[in-house]
């Protein structure tokens, strides 16, 4: 199993490249970030920082997507970034839940997506593609052996469909076993119905680490609300399968869309931080399912459970008062016994 942190570009960018440093010298091999224009700094700008003082990372945003960049401008930025460091990078992609609504945009259409992906990956790799309506263009620069792996971030039925149809990875935010499995297998038949090899497919799982010394009431309660923004985030893409598929469908389990019943609004400026005042609704058992708490050990027996699953890479959510701490007892302890 591999390891990622995902962080905000929140300034200094320097402490962002910094945790950066820090997660490889811990044995993670990916670095992710936000990407929402208008809430945190420019990620990509970022990455050309941390591509240049690590040696091995793979660095992308969980997620960006295909409505606040135009295709050609977000796959020529990948290609350079790969032109300049070797391959280094790799695209998750989703609707822009926080980048278009901050904007006063809806997020994009799963139609979008679909046709961003197929645009992106070729003229990365050097490929001619059509833009829309007969433009066809190929980046000249492209040298031979350039890559750029597309991974699709989902939730409802058609989306982890497209994402089996299509993406080089399945990016789940959300940690629940039960949840895991189900989308796990929907996405990974969607591959083999299309043709495809669903080990091709990489599954990528990312949620909020929190690491206690022990596993007393005391500390578990402080794990929890340091994690609890979670919920709220995963419940405005819940809010979106509601409406479009109801509060009791076959299309999405009632184990994702229960808890959000509770939900009164959503305000994005407290987005992915710790102390979110618009969690509240979340309850322990929830924060409990999708994220990971507790001492080294219960993490250590979660992931081994994620990877039985089919889990290839957990991605950690470090926004909260350990940052440092988890990083480096994921280096020091969980790491080691998944790799063992």
């Amino acid at each position: 199993m591999d390891f990622g942190l995902v962080l905000q570009t929140d300034p200094p960018a320097s402490r962002v490249v910094g945790l950066m440093q820090r997660a490889e010298r811990n044995g993670f091999t990916h670095g992710w970030t936000f990407d929402s224009a208008v809430l945190w700094q420019e990620p990509f700008v970022i990455y050309s920082q941390i591509l240049a003082a690590t040696e091995k990372l793979t660095v992308g945003p969980m997620v960006t997507n295909p409505g606040t960049r135009t295709w050609e401008v977000t796959a020529s930025t990948f290609a350079t970034l790969n032109d300049m460091f070797g391959n280094r990078t790799v695209c998750g992609i989703g609707r822009g839940d926080s980048a278009m609504r901050v904007a006063g945009r809806k997020p994009v259409t799963l139609a979008r997506i679909s046709e961003a992906m197929r645009v992106i990956r070729a003229l990365a790799r050097g490929e001619e593609a059509d833009l829309g309506g007969g433009t066809v263009v190929r980046f000249p620069w492209i040298k031979p052996g350039a890559e750029l792996p597309v991974w699709m971030a989902a939730y409802g039925p058609r989306a982890l469909r497209t994402a089996g149809e299509q993406a080089d990875g399945f990016i789940l935010q959300l940690a629940d076993l039960y949840l895991t499995e189900y989308m796990v297998k929907t996405v990974k038949d969607a591959a083999a119905a299309a043709g495809r090899d669903p080990s091709d497919v990489t599954v990528c799982v990312a949620a909020p680490a929190y690491v206690t010394a022990d596993d007393s009431p005391g500390a578990l309660a402080h794990a929890r609300e340091q994690c609890r923004w979670f919920g709220g985030m995963v419940g405005n893409h819940v809010a979106d399968l509601v409406a479009r598929y109801g509060e009791h469908s076959a299309a999405v389990p009632d184990e994702l869309t229960d808890y959000i019943k509770a939900r009164q609004g959503y305000d994005y400026a407290h987005h992915g931080r710790s102390g979110n005042p618009d969690t509240a609704f979340v309850p322990d058992r929830i924060v409990d399912r999708f994220c990971l708490i507790g001492p080294v050990e219960a993490h250590v027996e979660k992931l081994k459970a994620l990877r039985e699953l089919g889990v290839d890479q957990f991605a950690v959510y470090d926004m909260h008062d350990a940052q440092e701490a988890v990083i480096d007892a994921y280096g020091q302890k969980v790491i080691p016994a998944l790799r063992s």
